[in-house]
């Protein structure tokens, strides 16, 4: 298989954005991660911070509440915003993979290119103390505590994942390579992907 696109998901605080950029540099590929929210933004009429909200979280935890809230757009004839946005992403991931290699992190990419078979799917996880010390570390503390933050973050991609395709978010079947970054280590992590890359 030759690869050209590898999609990055992660659980928030693992370190999928770090992995990501460290494996595009290293191959000398395209990076999307903010980049794909910078895109989206000059070919859509959606704000930046709407895109970061709104691009691969659900605006509750709740599967029923949320296909409740999505399905009130198309009850009053006419699409949601949320679905028209997810739709804009869609496109944009596939006009994206149509050119150079590229590292994309998120936005259900690994679905939405399921069908390509030049695609290497990588999952990050890690355990709630790496997570919870990172987050701190990154973007410092809030009134709410570390884990109800992770747990909050990562409930809203997951309700988000399931809605729009239809699969659970973060079940390893749906990926080629997972890894903990707690144990492996974040730069680790980077050179197995790039190892994995150069060697098909």
């Amino acid at each position: 298989m030759n690869v050209k696109i590898i999609t990055i998901s992660r659980e928030f605080g693992s370190g999928g954005h770090s992995i990501g950029k460290s494996v595009a540099k290293k191959l000398g590929w395209k990076y999307y991660d903010q980049e794909l929210v910078n895109k989206i933004s000059e070919e859509s009429s959606f704000a930046k911070e709407f895109i970061e909200t709104r691009g691969e979280y659900a605006t509750t935890k709740s599967d029923l509440l949320y296909s409740l809230f999505e399905n009130f757009g198309a009850t009053t004839g006419s699409q949601s915003i949320n679905d028209k946005l997810y739709i804009t992403q869609v496109n944009i991931i596939k006009e994206i993979a149509q050119g150079e290699p590229c590292v994309i992190v998120g936005r259900c990419a690994n679905f939405i290119l399921r069908n390509r078979d030049d695609v290497l799917n990588v999952f990050i996880h890690a355990d709630t103390d790496f997570k919870s010390k990172r987050i701190v570390e990154l973007y410092g503390e809030t009134k709410d505590d570390p884990e109800k933050r992770l747990k909050d973050k990562d409930g809203k991609r997951a309700v988000y994942y399931k809605y729009y395709t239809g699969e659970k978010w973060g079940i390893i079947t749906n990926y080629d390579l997972s890894f903990n970054s707690g144990k492996i280590g974040i730069e680790k992590c980077s050179d197995i992907i790039v190892s994995t890359i150069k060697s098909k």
